[in-house]
Order: C-alpha cells, then structure tokens, then sequence
C-alpha cells in the first residue's frame, strides 16, 4: 500500500480498516530475552538493530 511521504491521511485509511475489521496496529520488534525478535520471520538480533538481516523488515516509525 502507498502512503504519502509525511504520512499525511493514514489515520483515514486507518479507520477505514479498522471499520472493517482490520488490526491496524503498529508494529514493532518483539523481545526473546536480551534480543530483539522479527515479528515477520521470527529472526534475533542485537538490542541495537534497526532492520531485520534475515528479511529486511523494518518497525513502522
């Protein structure tokens, strides 16, 4: 999906999913122990990571 570059109407699009069922939560990296986890494709790295080097998922802002 596209967005504009300031994101600027994603709260639209947001009820607009969200009034048809859709989670539209950000979402953010998970914690397993001292790591941080992909919720994509489940992959660790260092507290310091910013994407995942397994799939190249990176949290929403």
């Amino acid at each position: 999906m596209a967005t504009s570059p300031n994101d600027a109407g994603d709260d639209v699009i947001d009820q607009f999913l969200s009034d048809r069922g859709h989670s539209v939560e950000r979402v953010g990296w998970e914690q397993e122990y001292n790591k941080k986890q992909c919720p994509d494709c489940g992959g660790l790295h260092e507290t310091s990571a910013n994407s995942c080097s397994v799939c190249g998922w990176e949290p929403t802002p």
